[in-house]
């Protein structure tokens, strides 16, 4: 029997709502895509698989591999596409989903979550989050938050600052912050896109939500590491100054 392989995908959506094309933005030289797809080679992954639901993407990808697929334009969430790419095959064990906008993702933490999924085949979904103080993270809606159990379990994301701290209480206490990394089974990949989307993924548009809703648990590795998500023009230069920084160009 073969053994099964972790596969890592990179949804690559188009028409971002806050900055369209971001995937294939030029960024010091190269498309963004570029960036994210060349650090997941570097991990422990077996497979990497850019999906995508534009030739544009397509076009731009095949200059530096050919491991990119398109996908229908009709999914609602990066979590939906993933599961277009995988449906059909048999050799996968674990899915890494990397955000397509994360240019800058350390290879340390993808290699966690695959060896934490890796190690305990009862875990069917895990992710990532940064302990943070509390002032560091504050109320921005795009900078999401968790809560976790004693044992790491995720017991909820939010946009609002959670957990709500009566006066006088809890103002030590670490709070964390999401990073959009998964690593899922196959199978709750599945339960995942045939469920449908429930009252909280409604409101705080957090796809997560969905899984939860449905009870998939979701299980957490933290991490002291940092990424620079790319959600405006804003946050890209700061990814070029950041790639200049450190030397990378």
């Amino acid at each position: 029997m073969n053994k099964k392989k972790t596969l890592i995908v990179i949804p690559a959506r188009m028409n971002s709502s806050r900055f369209p094309a971001k995937v294939i933005a030029n960024l010091c030289g190269k498309p963004m895509i570029q960036w994210v797809y060349e650090n997941a080679k570097k991990s422990i992954a077996d497979e990497v698989i850019i999906a995508t639901d534009a030739q544009e993407v397509i076009d731009k990808c095949q200059n530096f591999t050919s491991n990119v697929i398109m996908t229908s334009d009709k999914h609602p969430s990066g979590t939906d596409r993933i599961y277009e790419v995988i449906k059909d095959r048999d050799d996968i064990d674990i899915v890494i989903n990397v955000q397509g906008d994360e240019p800058l993702i350390p290879v340390s933490v993808i290699d966690e979550l695959i060896r934490l999924m890796q190690n305990d085949a009862e875990k069917l979904m895990a992710t990532v989050i940064v302990p943070k103080k509390r002032s560091e993270i504050g109320d921005d809606p795009n900078r999401v938050k968790v809560v976790i159990a004693n044992n790491g379990k995720a017991l909820y994301f939010s946009r609002a600052n959670i957990p709500f701290l009566r006066k006088d209480s809890g103002e030590g206490m670490t709070s964390y912050l999401h990073w959009g990394i998964y690593g899922y089974r196959p199978e709750v990949l599945e339960k995942f896109v045939g469920s449908p989307e429930g009252n909280l993924e409604k409101s705080e548009k957090l796809e997560q939500l969905r899984a939860m809703e449905n009870g998939i648990e979701i299980f957490t590795i933290q991490s002291n590491l940092e990424s620079i998500g790319v959600d405006t023009e804003e946050d890209l230069t700061a990814a070029e100054n950041k790639i200049k920084e450190l030397g990378l160009v």
